[in-house]
């Protein structure tokens, strides 16, 4: 018998100074069995930082041939595609080609993930990679929020040009939102 996934609920105030987002957010994710808590915070960041209306979770871990977050206009097209963590090179650019006009966006664990991510498409000739948005946030800053496992929880995330300020449990924290 397969375990079932963990629900957790984060309710965010989301303050996205550069796009002049200013929004409550109730964010439900399910956190699959073999997911790191690390990822579901990657999850958490990457739906925040390209917070737009009509964003959701995909399936996750369990079909990963769909995409982590994705968003559609009204008339069903897809506007974005989000995949997080380590990805296959050769597979995003495949979906970047066939997304058509969405924006395609891929969000890795540290700044370190991104250099080998562009070196990896590097040395296998994909040169149609440049449509990719890449986001990682600070390793350290992921670090600090992998322990916080509550299913229920309150923060304030704030992101002004390349940096995140975030407040969980009355602690806060920071750190830089490097793009590659």
């Amino acid at each position: 018998m397969a375990l079932a996934p963990t629900l957790y609920d984060f309710d965010v105030a989301l303050s996205h100074v550069d796009r002049g987002i200013d929004a409550r957010l109730q964010v439900k994710t399910a956190r699959h069995p073999s997911e790191s808590m690390e990822r579901v915070w990657l999850r958490v960041l990457a739906y925040c930082c390209l917070h737009e209306e009509r964003l959701a979770f995909g399936p996750g871990l369990s079909d990963p041939d769909a995409p982590d977050l994705f968003a559609d206009d009204l008339t069903g097209q897809r506007t974005l595609l989000v995949r997080v963590g380590r990805q296959d090179p050769a597979k995003i650019q495949r979906e970047s080609d066939r997304g058509g006009k969405a924006r395609v966006a891929l969000f890795l664990d540290s700044a370190a993930r991104v250099a080998a991510f562009r070196e990896e498409a590097a040395a296998a000739g994909l040169a149609r990679l440049d449509r990719v948005e890449l986001y990682a946030p600070d390793a350290a800053l992921l670090r600090q929020l992998a322990p916080r496992e509550e299913r229920r929880q309150k923060l304030s995330l704030t992101v002004v040009g390349d940096h995140l300020y975030l407040e969980v449990a009355g602690e806060s924290l920071d750190g830089p939102l490097h793009r590659g």
